[in-house]
């Protein structure tokens, strides 16, 4: 158990302005309805469907709106969501992974393709990017759920690969395939996580300067504005002290 590596799996992500969270909670009804028509629609039986709808409550969705993501998908009122990932480049050969849930195949690809071409970067072909990253899941606790000791002893009971802690939030990580057994492991002995889900973990990371990172954060910034994007991943590896500058 590599507990304390200091790696920095930077996946950049706005604050949770007002102005920004029907957005998000819309890809959470999206990542629910799935969830619930591609298994039961009970969350006891369905660990996908329970992840998503915990990830939903982590950011105050209300209940409401996750009942009706649910009976969406039991009524068949549903798009055919698709999952694809999409691969490319950004400045300074900065590898990013970008997640799309969308009923439109072609929009998607046609808006991720823009976005990369009017922010400095450029779309891979399938595999170009993915080979620099591991798969994983990663679970999420608050600092108030326990010491680093006791936070690395239950991610061993788990069975999770390894764990990690800072002023933020204990972060634990298990294999892609591990991660719903392990969730409700943790669950067991920590109670209810902040958030979980799968990430993409870069094996090593490149670094860059102000410029170059000031561009990635526009076409970061602008993949995570479209509708069908889920999550945007890359392998930056971003001073404190330009990230400082960059955020002015």
């Amino acid at each position: 158990m590599a507990g304390h590596s200091k790696f920095k799996n930077i996946q950049f992500r706005k604050d949770r302005q007002d102005g920004l969270r029907s957005k998000l909670f819309s890809k959470f009804s999206r990542d629910i309805t799935l969830a619930a028509k591609q298994g039961l629609p009970d969350p006891a039986a369905n660990s996908r469907l329970r992840l998503a709808i915990a990830n939903a409550k982590a950011e105050s969705m209300p209940k409401d709106n996750i009942d009706r993501a649910i009976k969406k998908a039991i009524g068949g009122e549903v798009d055919t969501y698709e999952e694809i990932r999409y691969e490319g480049f950004g400045p300074g050969g900065v590898g990013l992974i970008v997640e799309v849930l969308t009923d439109n195949r072609n929009r998607a690809a046609a808006n991720v393709r823009t976005l990369f071409g009017k922010n400095g970067g450029n779309m891979g072909e399938s595999g170009s990017v993915a080979f620099m990253f591991d798969r994983l899941g990663e679970i999420v606790y608050p600092p108030a759920a326990g010491s680093e000791d006791k936070i690395m002893d239950a991610a061993i009971e788990a069975g999770a690969q390894d764990a990690e802690s800072d002023a933020e939030s204990h972060v634990i990580r298990t294999a892609f395939e591990d991660m719903a057994s392990v969730a409700d492991a943790l669950e067991a002995i920590l109670g209810p996580a902040k958030s979980t889900g799968i990430v993409w973990k870069p094996k090593t990371l490149t670094p860059i300067g102000e410029a170059e990172a000031t561009t990635l954060m526009k076409l970061t910034d602008a993949l995570e504005d479209d509708d069908d994007v889920q999550n945007v991943w890359t392998n930056a590896d971003i001073s404190d002290e330009v990230m400082a500058k960059i955020a002015g």
